[in-house]
């Protein structure tokens, strides 16, 4: 029987082996799931690739991740605003690396890993030092540089409800770029508020497939979570 379900974020994060690429969801905080990177913290791994859309919030969740020294390389497109002041200090210190990607190249590089895509034809970068060492190409008259693949080794992602199979949904903005780096790694682990019986998802509404699912793990909605959809007139 297909049971994708964890008994904890400890287990469904106990083989991350150092080195690895982590692709984590979130757009800035919405959709973080704050709660596999505290287990991440946790769990020890270290020399880590992060690709992720900025570089952190504050101090907790990925800012979190970035100041216990785990991280070696950052992937993102928005690393610096008014509260990336971890990550500002590590990189001025020279403590981490930094590839910065456009956000549109950003998620088609991800989409292309997940299509089995070898390379795209972008626009985007062309005539910045973005595009310095890469091939260019004029196509149509048009100049284009060429973007490659994003693979991951364990993308963290956090969607709204799951079943055994590891079929998902989400809600609202928090799917951002969770569905699509889901199916650019070799491992997934998803946070989910709850966890529902085969067939209690329409497959209409399914967002992400049990296949590019491995693991799940059921995490509380806490109540400022749940106060502030009611103030907002949520469900």
């Amino acid at each position: 029987m297909i049971k994708k379900i964890a008994a904890s974020i400890a287990e469904a994060l106990s083989d991350i082996h150092d080195g690895a690429t982590i692709l984590i969801g979130g757009f800035g905080t919405a959709g973080i799931p704050g709660e596999l990177i505290e287990g991440l913290i946790e769990q020890g791994a270290r020399d880590l690739t992060v690709v992720n859309n900025n570089a952190g919030n504050g101090d907790t969740g990925l800012a979190a991740l970035l100041n216990a020294g785990r991280v070696r390389k950052m992937i993102c497109s928005f690393p610096r605003q008014t509260d990336s002041q971890v990550f500002d200090a590590l990189y001025r210190s020279g403590k981490i690396e930094l590839e910065l990607v456009p956000q549109g190249n950003l998620a088609e590089r991800l989409r292309a890993a997940g299509a089995g895509i070898g390379g795209f034809f972008t626009p985007t970068g062309y005539g910045t030092s973005l595009a310095e060492g890469k091939e260019t190409r004029v196509i149509g008259g048009k100049p284009y540089v060429l973007e490659y693949p994003l693979h991951g080794d364990v993308a963290l992602i956090k969607a709204e409800r799951g079943d055994r199979w590891g079929n998902l949904t989400f809600r609202k903005t928090a799917r951002n770029f969770g569905p699509v780096m889901a199916t650019a790694a070799k491992r997934t682990v998803a946070s989910v508020y709850e966890i529902v019986e085969l067939g209690d998802i329409d497959p209409e509404i399914v967002v992400t497939p049990g296949i590019f699912v491995h693991r799940i793990v059921r995490i509380p909605r806490v109540a400022t979570q749940a106060a502030g959809f009611r103030m907002a007139g949520r469900p």
